[in-house]
């Protein structure tokens, strides 16, 4: 009985073994191909149409990055193996061997890891930024190898695949005998896996987090600012908000960040927006304290700059993650102010300008140096002051001043250090740039200028808008003119021009409609009006040489070059 009992084991052992290793096999088969359809059909055509000059070349690499290495290291080298060995199975029933031999060979991910942020930028950036780059991605998303998913799923394969070997290798070595020849290539390959797929599960990591919160941000309407890499979400869920005049009770959701709590209302849509943001209220100062209430067990307060809630949570660890998340922002926030104190001692009032600051690196700081609100990879990014070296938000760098230290030329400083270097306050400046309406712009263009800018009807906000002399069938969207990404991108081709006065919009106003589409905008004249939609008029149909004669008559008087002008 003992016999057959551990010859059934024995078999199963080794039926296990080979199911293992077959699926390294299968799965290895099914990401070749994937890694296939990156390198030669989206890498290639990107780059086959990049070299016509539509979009850089370089653009395609800093998105593909080591792509076609990663594929030929599987293509022409692991795959084959795993697939002999898989034939010999019943002779040479190991896989440790094979992986011991290749696993080195998976230090490569560390690069396409490092790249995959700045990729997935890349890659956002031209799809709105050249209508012929979207639309090779498009055309190539719709065929069946693509399986009906994008071409950001497929790239996160690459990610994915190392902490993937790493589980297959430790379910292996789970069903390996302890005495099996092929225990100490299996255990050193699984150390050297184990140390490449560290940098993928970071990555990896960092994608859920931000995927959560883009669907966040759609539940939400798209209205609240909480997409950047910094911003974690600590706890969701129902909550009661008691009310403050009576024993009443309302159903909340709550979203619970690092930096911020918001309380919302739920909105009965089975799609798109799914609650209504009813209260913010910044960590930051925030307290949090534990109340008794008879009908309502859980019960605490909130109280911060903005409001005072009393809240009620299904369970008691609602006030424990309120409370962990406040030290952990008061420990960022204490690094921050040290960051500051070093930039104040680096420089001194007497020798701003005259000599070059120390710049505080990016990652010390989550939020503006200056007016304290968090940085956001969309909409508000890090600029630094040439002056005091903070790190500041656009509209807190949104000045330009003469510094000593770099020869007197022209350089971007923060709204205190312009008002020490120059004697004039911050709000003085902008009413002198309005009365003149002139406003600087690095780079040739057809025309440009601020406009009042809504889409879909959205609420109406101040941009910077250029059409460039080189892309003149393109108007970009940009937040200020010192802005160096802009914030959207328009494709004037095929759309439709309407420039009748309606009630609802501001004076001087115009759209540009195409299917679904609708972008208004609005000038501070008449003569402003008549100069944009002279050249946009053109740009809708695409004739690129009417356009050049258009940017070389009336509008050369100022906008058609790099030195300031008025629009």
């Amino acid at each position: 009985h003992n016999f057959s009992t551990s010859i059934r084991k024995h078999i199963t052992n080794e039926q296990k073994l080979y199911k293992v290793a077959n699926e390294l096999l299968l799965t290895e088969r099914a990401y070749v191909t994937r890694l296939y359809l990156l390198d030669q059909v989206f890498c290639a055509k990107l780059t086959q149409e990049a070299a016509k000059g539509t979009f850089p070349v370089d653009v395609v690499k800093g998105i593909f990055c080591n792509v076609a290495c990663i594929y030929a290291f599987h293509s022409q080298f692991l795959l084959p193996d795993l697939e002999a060995r898989m034939c010999q199975w019943e002779s040479r029933p190991r896989i440790g061997d094979i992986l011991e031999q290749h696993a080195p060979f998976l230090r490569m991910y560390a690069e396409y890891v490092k790249n995959f942020d700045n990729a997935m930028d890349l890659l956002k950036q031209w799809t709105e930024r050249s209508a012929q780059f979207s639309a090779i991605i498009q055309e190539i998303q719709k065929q069946d190898i693509c399986g009906s998913l994008t071409l950001q799923h497929h790239m996160l394969e690459p990610v994915q695949r190392v902490p993937r070997y790493e589980l297959l290798l430790k379910d292996y070595l789970k069903r390996l005998p302890p005495d099996a020849p092929d225990r100490s290539q299996a255990e050193k390959s699984l150390q050297t896996i184990s140390m490449a797929a560290t940098h993928s599960n970071s990555a990896i990591r960092k994608m859920e987090n931000l995927k959560k919160l883009m669907e966040i941000y759609e539940s939400l309407g798209g209205e609240e600012d909480i997409v950047n890499a910094s911003n974690e979400l600590i706890k969701e869920g129902q909550i009661l908000k008691l009310a403050a005049r009576n024993t009443s009770a309302m159903e909340r959701y709550l979203y619970l960040f690092n930096n911020i709590l918001l309380v919302c209302v739920p909105k009965f849509s089975l799609v798109g927006q799914r609650f209504t943001v009813r209260t913010r209220v910044g960590i930051e100062g925030i307290k949090v304290v534990e109340t008794v209430n008879d009908a309502y067990p859980h019960t605490f307060q909130v109280s911060g700059k903005e409001r005072t809630l009393e809240l009620q949570a299904r369970r008691p660890f609602c006030l424990q993650a309120f409370q962990q998340t406040i030290e952990t922002f008061q420990k960022k926030n204490e690094t921050f102010k040290s960051a500051s104190k070093e930039a104040e001692e680096d420089v001194s009032t007497e020798e701003l300008g005259r000599r070059a600051p120390r710049w505080i690196r990016d990652n010390e700081v989550t939020m503006c140096m200056k007016c304290k609100e968090p940085f956001n990879a969309l909409t508000r990014r890090r600029h630094h002051c040439r002056a005091c070296g903070y790190v500041v938000c656009w509209r807190c760098s949104d000045y330009k001043t003469t510094l000593e230290y770099d020869g007197n030329r022209m350089n971007k400083v923060c709204k205190d250090c312009f008002s020490i270097l120059t004697g004039r306050t911050a709000s003085e400046e902008r009413s002198e740039a309005k009365k003149r309406g002139i406003l600087e712009f690095s780079g040739s263009s057809l025309v440009c200028g601020f406009l009042l800018y809504s889409e879909k009807a959205r609420p109406w906000q101040r941009v910077w808008c250029v059409i460039p002399e080189k892309e003149a069938v393109v108007l970009y969207v940009y937040g200020a003119p010192q802005d160096v990404k802009a914030q959207s991108t328009i494709p004037l081709l095929g759309y439709s021009v309407d420039d009748a006065p309606r009630a609802m919009d501001p004076p001087c106003s115009f759209r540009l409609c195409q299917s679904k589409s609708l972008h208004s905008f609005a000038c501070e004249s008449e003569e402003q009006k008549r100069r944009w939609l002279q050249v946009i008029r053109v740009a809708v149909t695409g004739d690129v040489a009417e356009l050049q004669t258009a940017g070389s008559g009336d509008l050369a008087n100022g906008s058609h070059d790099s030195g300031p002008h008025s629009i």
